[in-house]
């Protein structure tokens, strides 16, 4: 933060500070479609060290910004994760200076219990759309608990 200063308080919101690192795509877009996205090169120190955090909560155990991490890795590859989670990490810090918030993991937390729930109605989903009989679903799941 002393390459920063007090220079925060000139990006309004904490997209701009995300984009300002370098940390957000850069979408082009024609009729509502994306054509390309990829993120600009040249870092400064504060995203370098974004990056080495958001590398580190990727190789943790348990850590609150994890389960993110794990869900965007598995989607887009380690390297997208990394830079996802150091913009979000980006974000909590301007919310954390500029407007003195506490962070919280409680936040986070929510935030992944609500994705864990939404994935749990897409697989109720998904086995409605099977159309499995008693003894096929008790099969299904006894197999599914033995692959752990």
């Amino acid at each position: 933060m002393t390459n920063l200063g007090n220079d925060i308080h000139k990006f309004p919101t904490a997209k701009s500070f995300a984009s300002w690192l370098r940390l957000v795509p850069n979408n082009k877009i024609s009729g509502g479609r994306i054509l390309s996205s990829w993120v600009k090169r040249g870092k400064n120190s504060i995203s370098i060290a974004l990056w080495h955090v958001a590398n580190s909560i990727g190789n943790q155990k348990e850590y609150d910004l994890l389960p993110f991490f794990k869900r965007i890795a598995f989607r887009k590859g380690r390297v997208a994760a990394i830079t996802a989670t150091a913009r979000k990490l980006a974000i909590i810090i301007w919310n954390m200076i500029f407007k003195k918030e506490i962070y919280s993991s409680l936040r986070i937390q929510v935030e992944n219990e609500k994705y864990r729930w939404k994935r749990i109605k897409q697989a109720q989903k998904n086995i409605r759309s099977l159309c499995l009989n008693r003894e096929e679903l008790n099969n299904l799941i006894n197999n599914s608990v033995l692959l752990r």
